[in-house]
């Protein structure tokens, strides 16, 4: 039997990927630094992937450079992600369209989640109009 172990930064982690709602590892280890100023990067890709094992924490949509984020959230929801500002919120909108896109496809069936891209209101209030 493996026995799962809370340690300082798995709990730090978890209440920081709370406050933010999805992160990256350099941006949870940005926010670690605060109280942990000797944690490293290791430990924080480390501490991850084991919340991410145990259920603790969930995988979201990768940013806008590939890197891999992480969702304070565990149950299935889809995202909504701003092609500006590289933004990401929590929606669920599955039921709602997924049925219109299976049917959309001659009756094929979708799985998963998922991630509606566009511009939040921060950056459609910050474009001009030409």
């Amino acid at each position: 039997m493996i026995v799962s172990r809370e340690t300082k930064y798995s709990t730090a982690i978890v209440s920081a990927l709370g406050d933010l709602g999805h992160a990256t590892n350099s941006e949870l280890l940005l926010q670690l630094r605060d109280a942990f100023p000797e944690v490293s990067a290791t430990t924080v890709h480390r501490a991850t992937a084991r919340l991410l094992e145990r259920n603790k924490i969930s995988e979201a949509p990768a940013d806008a450079h590939g890197s891999m984020r992480y969702d304070a959230t565990v149950t299935p929801h889809d995202h909504f992600i701003c092609s500006g500002c590289g933004g990401i919120r929590d929606i669920d909108i599955a039921d709602a369209i997924i049925p219109t896109v299976s049917q959309a496809l001659g009756g094929c069936k979708i799985t998963g989640r998922l991630v509606i891209n566009g511009s939040c209101e921060t950056c459609l209030k910050g474009e001009t109009s030409v």
